[in-house]
């Protein structure tokens, strides 16, 4: 399994399932940072069209290009679905933002040889690491 760090260097395109509209929250703007320091960010929300300048997906199925990265801003009960449909889209990185933990999406993961990371930020990891994809 690859550390967060390796995730974030090799990861390009980041899919943010439960992405928000509200600026206030984090679901809003942890994506925007990491589309700011260079990750496209695919937005996936059943009620938005659009997102970050993007058009947004109502499910990880719908995203029609792979992703590198699943990022989830979604409860933990849900993340076991989330991680279910990462596993089926073929996404070789599920991400569950701080605060979130799943031991059965983490099983799932595990299990189909994805890279699992839980109760972290991205845009700490990235502050902390110092990564940037902009040239």
């Amino acid at each position: 399994m690859r550390t967060a760090k390796q995730i974030l260097t090799r990861t390009a395109t980041i899919a943010v399932v439960g992405a928000s509209r509200d600026p206030r929250k984090p679901a809003h703007s942890v994506p925007l940072q990491m589309q700011r320091f260079g990750w496209r960010i695919i937005p996936v929300n059943p009620t938005a069209d659009e997102l970050f300048g993007e058009r947004v997906y109502r499910s990880l199925a719908d995203i029609p290009h792979p992703v590198d990265l699943v990022n989830v801003f979604r409860p933990a009960e849900d993340a076991v679905e989330v991680v279910r449909q990462a596993v089926a889209i073929g996404a070789p990185a599920v991400w569950l933002q701080l605060g979130i933990v799943s031991a059965e999406a983490r099983r799932i993961a595990e299990e189909a040889g994805l890279d699992y990371v839980e109760d972290r930020c991205l845009v700490v990891e990235r502050a902390t690491t110092g990564l940037t994809r902009l040239p």
